[in-house]
């Protein structure tokens, strides 16, 4: 593994011919969730079954978490307020959370846009030849930047993330249509509701996106049958 500044992001390279993102294989671009290291995913790319020399990249957040309740590396994609996510979650409501759009996504889609294009020409992938993808947070910039750009990507992977912003993104989804994604979330999630994550996959698979949903009796984690599922869905 190599860590390099590409574009406005760290980025972790891993896989490839030679362990460093070398070779020709297809991209998969992994983004961490809010409050985790930028190292956070790295391992994954050691027990992922993915196409055959796939290369791994791993942006940072640009946005280091100061707030004592974070501990070390702490990152995030945009800000949350995290008390006010948890008294909407204990009113038993997510219908304010799905229409809102979240302060600071526009300028984390358009640093990771900028870094993903840099991946492409520094590593010689083709667009079509790239998977963007993510857990939690990471997940919900993997799907606007999906939806808000013609990136001709080769699939979408969805962990643990939901719908949010949909006023804005139920329009853009049919421009995807015949898009692969790949999704997983636990029926017992305490952070983002298994609901919300049904949302988003009725949304997607309605507007004609090919949709392969694994839920799992867990939490907010990424636990191995959900690897399992995704690793038979490349």
């Amino acid at each position: 593994m190599k860590t390099e500044q590409i574009g406005p992001l760290r980025v972790r390279l891993c896989g490839g011919t030679d362990g460093d993102g070398g070779g020709d294989g297809p991209l998969v671009v992994l983004l961490h969730g809010f409050g985790a290291p930028g190292d956070d995913l790295v391992p994954l790319w050691r027990v992922l079954s993915a196409p055959k020399r796939a290369r791994f990249a791993f942006p940072a957040a640009p946005i280091a978490l100061t707030d004592p309740g974070f501990m070390g590396d702490a990152r995030a994609w945009w800000e949350i307020d995290v008390m006010r996510l948890q008294i909407e979650l204990m009113r038993g409501s997510i219908d304010r959370l799905v229409r809102e759009v979240p302060e600071g996504l526009t300028e984390a889609r358009a640093a990771l846009l900028e870094t993903v294009s840099a991946l492409e020409t520094k590593l010689g992938a083709s667009p079509e030849r790239t998977y963007l993808g993510g857990f939690s947070q990471g997940a919900m910039l993997s799907c606007d930047t999906v939806l808000r750009t013609e990136r001709p990507f080769a699939g979408l992977i969805l962990l643990s993330g939901a719908l949010v912003a949909e006023p804005e993104w139920r329009p853009l989804m049919p421009a995807r249509k015949g898009l692969k994604v790949f999704q997983s979330h636990g029926t017992h999630d305490p952070i983002l509701p298994y609901a919300g994550a049904e949302l988003l996959r009725d949304a997607l698979s309605s507007a004609g996106l090919s949709v392969s949903f694994h839920g799992f009796r867990g939490q907010h984690e990424i636990p191995a049958s959900a690897l399992d599922a995704l690793a038979s869905w490349w």
